[in-house]
Formats: C-alpha cells, sequence, structure tokens
C-alpha cells in the first residue's frame, strides 16, 4: 500500500508539480497539505518550501502548526490560536481543517489539566469531522483521541461508546480500525467480557495485517492468543462467522459464551512468530517475549525454535528473562546472558 512518504521519497530529488502530481494520484494522496506533512517529519524540507504554493491559507495555517511541531516537539496556545483563527475566519474557512485544531487545542488543553475544556474541543473536533469529513483521516484521529482521553479519566464505557463511532463498514482507514478494536478488545477484557474482547481483538489483528502494520497485527494477534487460552474449545464457531453474526443484543438477552478454536488460536501465534522474523537481536524486543511466552502455554515451542538456545544472539534482557523459564534446558546461559546485558546497559562500556 502506498502514500505519501512514497511520493515524498520519488520527489527527494526535485520534480515538476506535474509529476508530483501525478504521483500522488497513483498513490492515493488526495491533497498537499498531507504531503506537506509528510516531507516534514521526513525531513525534506526543501521539497516542502516548493508544494507549499499549492496550499489554501488555511492549510498554511496548519501546515505552519506541523512544522512547528516537529521542530520543538509541542505547540503552544499562540500557535494553535494563530491556526484557528485563519481555518475559522470567513474568508479563509476551512471546515474541516477547522475541527482539527480544535482537536489539537482540546489535546493541549488536556497536557495542561485543563479537562473540561479538552472534553468541550474534543467532542466539537468529532462531531464536525463526522459532519464534513467522515473517515477522513482527522476524523479518524480525532475518535481515537476523544477515545483516549476518556480512558486517560478512567471513563471506559464513555471511551467505548466513542470507539462503537468508527464502523467497519464506513470507510475508515484499516489503521485506524485496528487501533480502535485492539483498545475497545483490552477494555472489554478488563470489564470481564470475554466475547466481545475476543471478537475485537480479532477484528483489529485482521485489520492490521490489511493495513501493512505488522507490529500493530503482532500486538492485537498475541494479545488475542492470550486472552483466548481460557476459552480454547475443539467445535467452536470460528472467529470470521462469529464476527459476522455479531449485532446489537436486545435489553436482557444473553451474551454468548466465549469460545475460540484451538486450531485458529495456534493459527494467530503462528503468524504472530513468522511476522517477528528470523532476527534475533535488538534491545528492545516485546514481539518475541509474547510471542515466547505464548508458545510454550500453547506447548509450540516449533514456533521459536531458532530461539531455543540460541543465547549469545538476544540483546534485549527481558527477552532473556523470558526465555529463562521459555528454554528450560539453556536456563543458566539464558540468566548468565540477562546479567550481561544488564551489567552492559549500566557500563556502555561493557563487552557483550
Amino acid at each position: 500500500m502506498r502514500g505519501p512518504e512514497d511520493v515524498v521519497n520519488q520527489a527527494r530529488d526535485g520534480a515538476t508539480l506535474e509529476q508530483v502530481t501525478i504521483w500522488m494520484e497513483e498513490a492515493g494522496v488526495t491533497d498537499w497539505l498531507h504531503l506537506c506533512e509528510a516531507a516534514v517529519f521526513m525531513g525534506a524540507l526543501e521539497r516542502v518550501d516548493e508544494w507549499s504554493t499549492e496550499l489554501t491559507p488555511a492549510q498554511h495555517a496548519v501546515l505552519e502548526m506541523v512544522r512547528i511541531r516537529a521542530a520543538r516537539g509541542a505547540l503552544d496556545e499562540a500557535i494553535i490560536e494563530a491556526a484557528l483563527a485563519v481555518c475559522s475566519t470567513q474568508d479563509t474557512r476551512d471546515l474541516a481543517l477547522e475541527g482539527r485544531v480544535r482537536m489539537e487545542r482540546g489535546l493541549f488543553r488536556f497536557e495542561q489539566g485543563d479537562h473540561e475544556g479538552a472534553r468541550d474541543d474534543l467532542t466539537w473536533a468529532e462531531t464536525r469531522l463526522k459532519s464534513v469529513a467522515k473517515a477522513s483521516r482527522d476524523h479518524d484521529l480525532t475518535i481515537l483521541n476523544k477515545a483516549a482521553f476518556h480512558l486517560a479519566l478512567g471513563e471506559q464505557v464513555m471511551a467505548l461508546q466513542v470507539y462503537g463511532e468508527m464502523s467497519r463498514t464506513a470507510g475508515h482507514a484499516n489503521e485506524s480500525i485496528a487501533i480502535s478494536r485492539l483498545s475497545a478488545g483490552r477494555i472489554y477484557g478488563d470489564l470481564g467480557q470475554m466475547f466481545e474482547a475476543l471478537r475485537l481483538l480479532w477484528i483489529s489483528h485482521t485489520h492490521a495485517i490489511l493495513a501493512g502494520q505488522r507490529m500493530l497485527a503482532i500486538e492485537a494477534g498475541t494479545t488475542f492468543v492470550d486472552m483466548a487460552e481460557a476459552h480454547l474449545s475443539e467445535d467452536a464457531t470460528p472467529m470470521a462467522a462469529q464476527v459476522e453474526a455479531a449485532g446489537p443484543r436486545n435489553i436482557g438477552e444473553e451474551i454468548p459464551d466465549p469460545s475460540v478454536l484451538r486450531s485458529e488460536a495456534e493459527q494467530v501465534l503462528a503468524w504472530c512468530a513468522a511476522a517477528c522474523g528470523e532476527r534475533i537481536d535488538g534491545v528492545e524486543r516485546p514481539d518475541l517475549r509474547a510471542v515466547a511466552l505464548l508458545a510454550a502455554r500453547y506447548e509450540r515451542l516449533d514456533i521459536v525454535e531458532h530461539l531455543l538456545g540460541a543465547v549469545d544472539g538476544v540483546e534485549d534482557p527481558m527477552l532473556c528473562a523470558v526465555m529463562q523459564h521459555v528454554d528450560a534446558e539453556h536456563a543458566e546461559a539464558w540468566s548468565q546472558r540477562m546479567a550481561q546485558l544488564t551489567m552492559h546497559a549500566l557500563d556502555p562500556l561493557t563487552e557483550v
């Protein structure tokens, strides 16, 4: 799947606006602001200066906000208000970008501790974008940020309602659907509603794969396999059928019992193991940690066979700690490697 980053890479050494327009169409990039933002984050500032001539005043104001945040790492109220003034003034007004900037102000207000102001802005932004730019990138971001706001305040049920606004049939990006279902699945898991949790985690894993988001797919997949362990069955309905059959329930209607085919859980686990790749190095490998633990619990050490005994190749001390329990035959070697890596972290001059 191509995107604005691909266009930026194609044009790094320069290209005419006509050529860039062709590449944008091929990559499915619909506006110059999206392209300019990608160029900012990729450090192609010369291209940003060239392409910004194609922007409207409101887009210019938002791009300036993006550039300042990229340079400073944060925004301040004056910058946000300046962008909002341009996006909301009659002569330069852009209804969708006004919603986006209100979202930014809501996030800023939350960081400042103004929770009610943040709530107002995020709600206003989500309502506006749903009206004028439904299922757009900015609408998706507003939904995810609004739900995250509720979670930060401990409002789990409110967060679930917000995630529910992102229908799988409304054109939302696969990545956005995957993120929303992963978070909602975890909430339902925390609430003990495992039928809903497993269904949503399955959806998250599936849409993350469709989006080409490997790490997100591994995270959703391993979370699904983890929760499914207590609900395995040899005659459960396949998850795809469970997803399609799901719908609103009437008041008092009994929630189905959670049930997952062992073969399906193992297939997801095997996919995650393969998606981790053959490399076992890297100082932070949460993907391998999760897969190795689940492989041991499911008695499927064959899918992490390349890890067994490969002590010297691992650079993540936490993965070593996991492998102490997973790879009993080499437990002592894993313990020594963990101690060695921990000492190295404390003293970078230590040889590993």
